[in-house]
């Protein structure tokens, strides 16, 4: 497989893909925008069609102060209750460069719990903050094994800090996963514009 430079002989100037080279896409399944919402739900479109989903927060504005995005799963009922086991850590820095931290957080991950998961820290309320976040769950219909998720986000946290967080975890469940809902841990979604892409 030969790379087809343009003149300068830099990755940067490649304009041809190897005739060898193959991948995956990515496509884009709905896009929901968040105003004065308790939740945000995914009901369809969540199916064996792909192997992943990939889930993508922008400027999440919340109405309180000092909350978190939060997200569960369907597995099969009308409930959004799904069993989870996760982990949870994030790094974080503030305005001042006075404090900063990267450790374990452990209020925020769940053993065998159907609670909400959060995916974020303390996002503020001020006009100018919010939270951006991105969730990836991996094969949710399959029927054999559990269904792991993982997710990065920042947010602008409510006492001008910058929290870095890292989410993991599996649904304890071989039903098939069909419903995604995003929440925030107290209030209403303000503001926020949620996507869902397969990808294959």
């Amino acid at each position: 497989m030969a790379l087809n430079f343009a003149n300068n002989n830099s990755l940067s100037a490649i304009d041809t893909k190897p005739s060898g080279l193959t991948g995956g896409s990515i496509t884009l399944l709905s896009t929901q925008t968040a105003s004065s919402s308790s939740t945000i739900q995914f009901t369809s479109g969540i199916d064996s069609t792909y192997k992943e989903y990939i889930f993508k927060l922008y400027d999440v504005h919340p109405t309180n102060d000092s909350v978190d995005i939060r997200v569960n799963f369907r597995d099969g009922d009308s409930n959004f209750d799904a069993t989870k086991t996760s982990s949870f850590f994030w790094a974080y820095h503030n305005e001042g460069g006075s404090t900063t931290q990267f450790g374990y957080a452990s209020s925020r991950d769940l053993a065998q719990s159907t609670s909400d998961q959060a995916l974020t820290s303390n996002i503020g309320a001020d006009n100018d903050q919010s939270g951006v976040a991105t969730l990836h769950l991996f094969d949710p219909s399959n029927t054999t094994f559990v269904k792991h998720y993982m997710s990065v986000s920042n947010a602008y946290e409510n006492g001008d800090y910058t929290i870095n967080s890292y989410c993991a975890g599996y649904c304890n469940t071989t039903s098939a996963i069909d419903g995604v809902q995003f929440v925030v841990s107290s209030g209403t979604i303000q503001s926020g514009t949620f996507k869902m892409y397969g990808v294959s």
